[in-house]
């Protein structure tokens, strides 16, 4: 059985993706670390660290949708990306998610599939997502 260290997961439970990738990994048999960054929030050297390992810069990592970016006048591509991750820290919703951590990387999951590559085991299907979509079959297979 899997340690508890395994996976970690930066985790907002109103999130749908974020829910499946969650379901996913537990259905894998993992027992992840859910950090619910809503509540505690992030630090800068945190961020740094995880888009770097996840290959994002806080531009790439920016929730533009249904956050305050627009509010806030981050669309602009000419906002630094120091004053983007002032505003992450300050608002915790701006940072896309969920953000996964495993022995084989770390990587934004959207979609939510994406998160099977981080895994040592698939879960046992079939496996939809919560719209329905297959993407673990019955025999096991990736479909998506």
């Amino acid at each position: 059985m899997p340690e508890v260290t395994d996976v970690v997961i930066h985790h907002n439970p109103a999130c749908g993706t974020s829910r499946n990738v969650l379901a996913i990994i537990e259905a894998a048999g993992y027992r992840p670390v859910v950090i619910d960054y809503l509540k505690t929030g992030w630090t800068k050297p945190q961020l740094l660290g995880l888009f770097a390992a996840a290959g994002l810069t806080p531009r790439t990592a920016l929730r533009t949708t249904k956050s305050p970016a627009q509010e806030l006048g981050l669309l602009d591509p000419q906002v630094s990306d120091e004053a983007l991750l002032d505003a992450m820290i300050a608002h915790p919703v701006l940072v896309n998610r969920p953000i996964v951590c495993t022995a084989k990387g770390v990587r934004l999951c959207r979609p939510s599939e994406r998160i099977l590559d981080l895994l040592d085991r698939l879960p046992p299907g079939p496996l939809t997502k919560e719209d329905g979509q297959l993407i673990i079959d019955a025999e096991g297979n990736r479909i998506a």
